[in-house]
């Protein structure tokens, strides 16, 4: 998803991974309101914050935050 996007939805699985090898990458998977899934990358603030079901919100030109 792009920067510029606006969504909201539900959180349904938490991961992180070394994907390159050095960096610690944090992503929730998002099943948004129109019925998408989406992988986003967050900050680690806010993966700890997550628990699954919890309402995720994004709006254009801002990072994603919990609702």
């Amino acid at each position: 998803m792009k920067r510029e996007d606006v969504w909201s939805g539900t959180v349904v699985r938490k991961s992180r991974g070394l994907l390159d090898g050095s960096n610690l990458y944090r992503r929730v998977t998002v099943r948004t309101d129109d019925d998408r899934t989406a992988k986003v990358r967050v900050n680690r603030t806010l993966w700890k914050e997550l628990d699954i079901g919890d309402r995720i919100v994004k709006d254009a030109g801002q990072e994603p935050y919990r609702a």
